[in-house]
């Protein structure tokens, strides 16, 4: 099949489908296609851009970084998961025990309420935010 751009005498415009080129000819030879503005059988076939698909682009894959960005986020997930412990929604007692001497140092990360963080770094305990949620469930 294939769709023609069409044009009457009367300069109507239209379209319709026909089976081949040589089906339009045909057709057109014997007075079969006709403009439905004006019913008038002097028809020529106008100037069309033809219709070109282009292919479509593969489905992204969610578990991959898809950009230079979500690949750099990805490695430091990775390192910050590598080289700390998760201690969930502990994370500020924990935090303030370590600052006091009551736990041992180490590298943490987990959850805590922004007004929580706000009162740690008030305190003069380091902290900062990860730009991604834990993978882990909050205690």
């Amino acid at each position: 099949m294939i769709r023609y751009a069409l044009r009457c005498e009367n300069g109507h415009d239209f379209d319709s489908w026909f089976r081949s080129s040589d089906g339009f000819d045909a057709m057109r030879t014997a007075g079969q296609i006709a403009c439905g503005e004006c019913g008038s059988t002097k028809v020529e076939k106008a100037l069309m851009a033809p219709a070109v698909s282009e292919p479509r682009p593969a489905t992204p894959r969610l578990t991959q970084p898809a950009t230079p960005a979500e690949t750099a986020l990805d490695k430091l997930r990775q390192h910050v998961e590598k080289n700390s412990d998760y201690v969930g929604s502990s994370f500020v007692a924990e935090a303030r025990a370590m600052h006091q001497g009551t736990s041992p140092e180490r590298a943490i990360h987990g959850e805590a309420r922004i007004e929580d963080a706000r009162k740690l770094i008030e305190d003069g305990i380091p902290v900062a935010p990860l730009p991604f949620l834990p993978r882990q469930k909050t205690n």
